[in-house]
């Protein structure tokens, strides 16, 4: 198989879905229109001559700086009297299919579906444009047949889905142990169990499975059920960093109208300084949004938990990117990727040294 069809052959069961997901981080349906409409304030003129800029998020709290930012209206008040238009998806290959189609042109996603995003068209269709959270992944398993990380081996654990970002995460993690599964079927010394993170929970009440390795809320819905965190990933990686969220745009998009793209920018950064800055009140914002988005509030025993172990940052986390592109290579679901030129950070890295901030890198993956 040429180096360039990134996704070995057990990956592509079907030319509707090509992507490798993130379907780990929503709810509901695929997607669906945000009702939201955050007033336009008076006199404020559209940003190059656009009706609105087309947002996309999924309704998780790893993509809390979507969620504040829309709640409390960063992105409107950037825009102008362009319009700030969401849309909210669950699943990696959606959003990516509607950018690619123009149903949106820009997004909050992970680092799985960024990755093949882009090399499924021989990097021709996204950018990465900006960093949004780091962490917030953990292995939860039931303390009663799981005491320590060894006692994982013959055990089923989840995963969101073949091929996601936390998928790729576990895989990693089981072969560094010595033990062997396929990453196709999820058999060997440990089975893996491909397990939506809407029903998660309930296949870890009723025993089904033995834990899981989920991003939050899940993990924090799965110590509510009387789960333990036996390994939080952020301990496997340096500085406990981690790319779990970024930004990206469409490339037609970010050519003709640079201007709206660093206003979402500008507003992306005004939002997470916020978050940083006031975090009881923006994990309220996050939650009134999700409750929106997704029809029903977290309970505080969920939420507490979920938003401590999430960090909001501007830096995308480039060279951990390219770390979780190797581990898919290891793990045989991705031949070697070519990532260079996956990152534009030349607009976010302009707002970032007007708002007084450090600039971030691409670690060599940038636009030449």
């Amino acid at each position: 198989m040429p180096a360039n069809r990134s996704i070995r052959r057990g990956l592509a069961v079907a030319a509707a879905l090509p992507l490798l997901t993130l379907a780990a981080c929503g709810y509901g349906s695929d997607a669906k229109n945000d009702t939201s409409d955050a007033k336009i304030a008076a006199g404020a003129k559209k940003i190059d001559g656009l009706d609105s800029v087309k947002i996309g998020y999924f309704g998780n709290l790893t993509h809390a700086t979507a969620l504040v930012g829309n709640q409390k209206g960063f992105f409107q008040k950037d825009l102008g009297a362009t319009k700030a238009d969401y849309q909210l998806f669950n699943a990696g290959p959606s959003e990516i299919e509607a950018l690619n189609s123009g149903s949106i042109d820009i997004g909050w996603i992970g680092p799985s579906p960024a990755i093949n995003g882009f090399t499924k068209s021989n990097g021709k269709n996204l950018r990465i444009i900006g960093g949004s959270a780091s962490g917030g992944v953990k292995l939860v398993v039931d303390p009663k047949k799981i005491k320590s990380l060894q006692d994982v081996k013959g055990k089923k654990i989840a995963t969101p889905q073949l091929g996601n970002t936390q998928d790729v995460a576990f895989l990693n993690w089981v072969a560094e142990q010595g033990w062997k599964v396929d990453a196709q079927s999820g058999k060997g010394d440990v089975s893996v169990v491909r397990t939506d993170n809407k029903v998660t929970p309930d296949a870890f009440k009723s025993g089904s499975i033995d834990g899981a390795w989920v991003p939050e809320p899940t993990a924090s819905k799965l110590v509510a059920e009387g789960g333990k965190v036996l390994l939080d990933e952020s301990s496997l990686w340096p500085d406990k960093k981690f790319v779990i969220t970024n930004i990206i745009v469409r490339q037609s998009f970010l050519k003709e109208h640079p201007k709206a793209v660093e206003a979402v920018l500008k507003a992306s950064v005004e939002t997470n300084k916020w978050i940083n800055a006031n975090p009881d009140q923006a994990k309220a914002a996050a939650n009134k949004q999700l409750a929106t988005d997704a029809g029903k509030a977290l309970p505080a025993k969920v939420l507490d938990p979920a938003w401590k172990s999430i960090r909001f940052t501007d830096d995308p986390l480039a060279s951990t990117l390219n770390t979780e592109a190797q581990h898919a290579v290891k793990a045989g679901l991705l031949e070697n990727p070519k990532l260079d030129g996956i990152y534009d950070l030349t607009l976010l890295n302009q707002v970032l040294k007007a708002e007084g901030e450090n600039t971030v890198s691409d670690a060599g993956l940038g636009v030449k």
